[in-house]
Parts: structure tokens; C-alpha cells; sequence
């Protein structure tokens, strides 16, 4: 049977077709970043991550998708970093000051200890985005480090209280000896104070609590204690803390996969951090706010005010610490100047522009005596 030219022309449009449909779905499945966090699931900054994720997805039309992964989900929380750089999973949802055993400069990335020079988190987002932080911080991951990544900010998981303890502190001397959870540089500085320091995941402070080998942990506060459960074994809270009075946390993603994305995705990606960074900042206070007035009325939390030569004390140590590693360590001397240079134009003129805010919180939410 022979078939007319014009069955020929439409059995030919329909194949054509359908291999044109084939093509365009297969186009439009969706690039999916398997990103993991160094924390438990329960907490704020999974809360975190899970956004952002949200709005990758809504920002590209779906294009490309964040597998929001929980700590240990593929690897061990403090082995994200590593991973990323392997390839293992395509990004790290942590802080860097988690990776000074690298070198000592990571702490200066998350604006740790203290507030570098006396810099809020906005401060530092401007040094990061106005002040050539940005360009520093991925040269200190991809030439010092020679990790392949690329880096973000991502929250300000700050202010941090100065953490629980078995019973109270009066001042420094009564600080010294208790064996405490700490992690990064502040480790490092605790111990030079006189304090036990042990390292450990978030995720294993509570047992460790339970069980009596520790005194004292410092975590985040508020909220994320909340959840983490401190308040169920101490019930001696202390803030503030001076070691991460203005902590900002990072994205990382693997370089090779962040040059495979088309341009509208890594602006989504970019984008989406600096809203995760607002909004979930702006819910954090308020939730904190909750946590705090949930830890004394309905769990017995004596919530106290930190020694004030403990954080001076810390200050000083931080400064003595910076001044020695400025001497030994070229790169950790370039970012710390550099972040000073900018905070000594943006502090002062802070200081000098915005009103304490105790003035007007104390003049409508006078403090009650303990």
C-alpha cells in the first residue's frame, strides 16, 4: 500500500513533534543541589535552610531545587565543609569558624569572636558586600585552603548567650575549672580564661548534660536551646556572650557545581540568601523573645546576667589572641585589617547616629529586678 506524500508530511510532523516534546521535558526537569546543615533537624537554622530551599524553587520557577538536608544526613555535621569540596553533597549549611583547625583565619569569616571590632551582623554584611569581604572570603577557601568552593553569607544566629551551667557564677575566678561545650576560636579563648573546653555537635550536648560530663554549654540561646532541651538539666542561664555577640553563618557550595548553573540560578541562589538572611533573622527575635518567657514561667530557669569582667576578660583575650596570630599568620592579618579598616569608619559613626537602645527600652519596659 503506498502512503500519499500527505500522510507522509503528517506522520513526519507527528514524529517531530514528539521528539520536540520529549526534548522540552527532558529540559525542564529540575536541577536538584543536595545541600546539608551541620545542626539537627528540630532547630532554627534547618528552619533556615528549609526556606531558602522555598524560595530557590519558587525564585527559578521550579528550574532548580534544594534538598534541605538535616546534619549527619550524609555525612557528619563538622565534615560538611569537606564533603562540599569532594563533591559528596553540593553544598554546606554551617558556620565557618568551625574550621579554624584549617586555619585560624575561617572565625573572621563568621564576624567571630565578638563582633570583629566591635561590628553588628549588618556591619559585616556591608564588609562582606561593600568592603571586599566577599572576594576574601572565597580566596581564603579556594588559594589558602584550596578547597573548591564558593561562599555565601547566610543568617546571623546572634546574639549568642554566654550559655547554661550546673550553678551560678559570681565572677571570673568562679567561672574558671567547669568543663564546658565550646567550639571554633572561642574554644580556644575559654580555655586560656581557665575553662575546660570540649568540642562537640550540637546534637550531642544534651546527652553529655545527662550524663554529668560536662558543666556548662554553650549553644545558642533562646530558641534553639529551647528545642535543643538544656533548660531540662540547668536552670542557670546566663547572657549575654561577648564570643558571638554578632555571629553570621555561610553558605558553600561546590565551585565546579556553582559554574554549572545558568546565571538566573546562581542570582535566585544569591537572592534567596540575602532574604533567608532578613526574614529569618526578623522570626529568630521573636521567637527568642517566646523562648525566654517559656524558660522562666514555665520551667523554672533562673535567666542572669553575665559577670561583666567575664566579657571584658574575653575581650581582652580575643584582642592578645588576634594580635599573636596577626604576627605568624600573613592571610589572618590581611582579613582582620581589612575588616578593621571598615569598622573603624561604620562603628563609631553607629555609635555616634543610633540611640542606645536601652533608652527607650527602659522607658517602656523598665528591667525587673531578679
Amino acid at each position: 500500500m503506498k502512503i500519499s506524500s500527505l500522510t507522509r508530511t503528517a506522520l513526519v510532523a507527528a514524529v517531530s513533534a514528539t521528539l520536540a516534546f520529549a526534548v522540552t521535558a527532558h529540559a525542564q526537569q529540575p536541577r536538584i543541589l543536595k545541600i546539608q546543615s551541620a545542626v539537627p533537624a528540630s532547630t532554627t537554622t534547618q528552619d533556615a535552610l528549609k526556606f531558602f530551599a522555598e524560595r530557590v524553587d519558587k525564585l527559578t520557577g521550579g528550574n532548580l531545587k534544594i534538598d534541605a538536608l538535616p546534619g549527619g544526613a550524609v555525612v557528619p555535621p563538622f565534615e560538611i565543609l569537606d564533603a562540599t569540596h569532594k563533591k559528596v553533597i553540593d553544598g554546606a549549611y554551617g558556620i565557618s569558624y568551625w574550621w579554624v583547625g584549617k586555619n585560624n583565619a575561617a572565625t573572621l569569616f563568621a564576624n567571630t569572636p565578638a563582633g570583629i571590632a566591635g561590628m553588628d551582623a549588618i556591619d559585616f554584611i556591608g564588609w562582606v558586600y561593600d568592603g571586599g569581604g566577599l572576594e576574601l572570603w572565597n580566596e581564603f577557601y579556594q588559594k589558602e585552603l584550596k578547597l573548591n568552593l564558593v561562599a555565601f553569607p547566610s543568617i546571623p544566629p546572634s546574639p549568642q548567650a554566654l550559655g547554661w551551667f550546673k550553678r551560678p557564677i559570681k565572677d571570673l575566678p568562679d567561672f574558671k575549672g567547669m568543663k564546658c561545650r565550646q567550639t571554633g576560636i572561642v574554644s580556644q579563648l575559654y580555655a586560656k580564661m581557665g575553662m575546660a573546653v570540649v568540642n562537640m555537635p550540637g546534637g550531642e550536648i544534651l546527652p553529655a548534660a545527662e550524663r554529668g560530663t560536662i558543666d556548662c554549654a554553650e549553644w545558642v540561646g533562646g530558641v534553639e536551646d529551647l528545642r535543643l532541651g538544656l533548660h531540662t538539666v540547668w536552670k542557670y542561664h546566663y547572657t549575654p556572650g561577648m564570643h558571638e555577640s554578632a555571629s553570621v553563618a555561610e553558605l558553600a557550595i561546590n565551585k565546579d557545581v556553582w559554574d554549572s548553573l545558568p546565571d538566573q540560578n546562581k542570582e535566585a541562589i544569591k537572592s534567596a540568601s540575602s532574604e533567608t538572611f532578613l526574614r529569618w533573622w526578623a522570626t529568630f527575635q521573636r521567637m527568642n523573645a517566646e523562648a525566654i518567657a517559656e524558660f522562666t514561667t514555665k520551667h523554672g530557669v533562673k535567666l542572669l546576667t553575665t559577670p561583666p569582667e567575664v566579657n571584658t576578660a574575653f575581650l581582652k583575650t580575643w584582642d592578645e589572641f588576634a594580635a599573636a596570630e596577626s604576627a605568624k599568620n600573613p592571610f589572618f592579618k590581611k582579613v582582620y585589617e581589612s575588616q578593621r579598616a571598615y569598622a573603624s569608619k561604620v562603628v563609631p559613626a553607629k555609635r555616634f547616629m543610633f540611640p542606645p537602645y536601652a533608652l527607650q527600652a527602659d522607658h517602656y519596659w523598665p528591667a525587673k529586678t531578679q
